[in-house]
């Protein structure tokens, strides 16, 4: 498992205390720093079984700045995810075949 984090994330912080607690093996990606690809995105959302759309924080400031829509195709907005990580929902926990987002922190349970 590895699980999408951003350390000044309340939620994620949460997220993260849950997994541990659980004694689950898992790797920690901090993906601002380490961005994931399109093809990342692309099996992401495969795992996640979300439109495009409901992987975005589109309250973000960078979302209105970039002129983004919910309605934009999906190839708009992973493009922007990969351009600005930033924009990716938070925190995400992914196993091989399935993937949740973490909101409320507790939806990690769906996949420990």
């Amino acid at each position: 498992m590895t699980l999408w984090h951003n350390p000044r994330c309340s939620k994620s912080r949460a997220a993260l205390a849950l997994v541990e607690a659980s004694g689950t093996a898992f790797s920690l990606r901090l993906y601002l720093d380490d961005a994931p690809s399109r093809d990342e995105l692309t099996a992401l959302q495969a795992k996640l079984a979300l439109p495009v759309i409901d992987m975005m924080r589109t309250n973000e400031a960078v979302f209105r700045e970039l002129g983004l829509s919910k309605t934009d195709d999906d190839a708009t907005l992973l493009a922007a995810m990969v351009a600005h990580p930033k924009l990716i929902e938070r925190p995400v926990l992914i196993a091989s075949n399935r993937a949740v987002i973490a909101r409320p922190p507790e939806k990690v349970h769906d996949l420990l």
